[in-house]
């Protein structure tokens, strides 16, 4: 029998099932294959802040809350500081900058990583066209985003595994977080992910951590799926 390969917290499995109750189901089957998980927007009224603090206090599981905040900075700094107290891992927040300076200080004090959203990986250059975003280059226009939320200071951005590489060689990166979704192992469908790239491809271009759901929680058996993807990143 193969011995299982250990959690690697650069492999953040998405919990994008129906409910909390389907989340703690999914958890348990993946066991010690899986320590990272992100609980997005569609999971909040599901159960998902409770999902978050079960996951993290009663399974020492690390959390990513992917809620992708937008609003005034007040607004967005009183909502912050309300996550923060969760003691949570990581936040998205929308990386225009002033929503990432008012992030970041409604989290002040915390260990809470505030994480800057490009533009979604679910997005082409027609949806942009559509959203009435300047002209250019997606990839461009991500690192853009990227070094002036950097600059804001976010403690790291959220990119597709296409831009890594040039968000990796910006100065405002250095020591900073790259977070990938739109990661699809070999074969994989591509679901609504227009940007993608393999998990090892993703790391070697620079990311820190990998977000792959549908992959992970569609499989027949999800836990051979997550120890796939160790197994492909594990040397990397």
């Amino acid at each position: 029998m193969t011995a299982l390969l250990p959690a690697d917290d650069r492999l953040i499995v998405a919990l994008d099932v129906p409910n909390a109750l389907a989340a703690l189901d999914l958890a348990q089957k993946l066991g010690d294959s899986v320590s990272f998980y992100k609980i997005g927007l569609g999971m909040l009224t599901g159960g998902g802040l409770a999902l978050a603090n079960e996951l993290k206090q009663e399974h020492g599981k690390r959390i990513f809350l992917d809620m992708k905040f937008f609003d005034i900075g007040a607004t967005v700094e009183n909502a912050v500081r309300g996550i923060a107290q969760f003691d949570l891992d990581f936040l998205t927040v929308h990386g225009d900058p002033h929503v990432v300076r008012a992030a970041k200080e409604g989290a002040s004090g915390k260990d809470l990583k505030i994480l800057a959203v490009t533009i979604l990986t679910s997005l082409d250059r027609a949806d942009l066209d559509a959203a009435l975003i300047q002209p250019g280059d997606i990839a461009d226009l991500v690192t853009e985003r990227a070094a002036r939320a950097l600059e804001a200071g976010a403690d790291g951005v959220i990119a597709s595994p296409r831009e890594a590489a040039m968000i990796r060689a910006l100065p405002q990166a250095e020591g900073k977080l790259i977070v990938t979704p739109g990661v699809r192992p070999a074969g994989a469908a591509l679901g609504d992910q227009k940007r993608v790239e393999t998990p090892a491809s993703a790391l070697s271009a620079g990311a820190d951590h990998l977000v792959v759901g549908r992959p992970i929680w569609q499989a027949e058996d999800p836990k051979a799926a997550a120890q796939a993807i160790l197994a492909e990143i594990r040397h990397i």
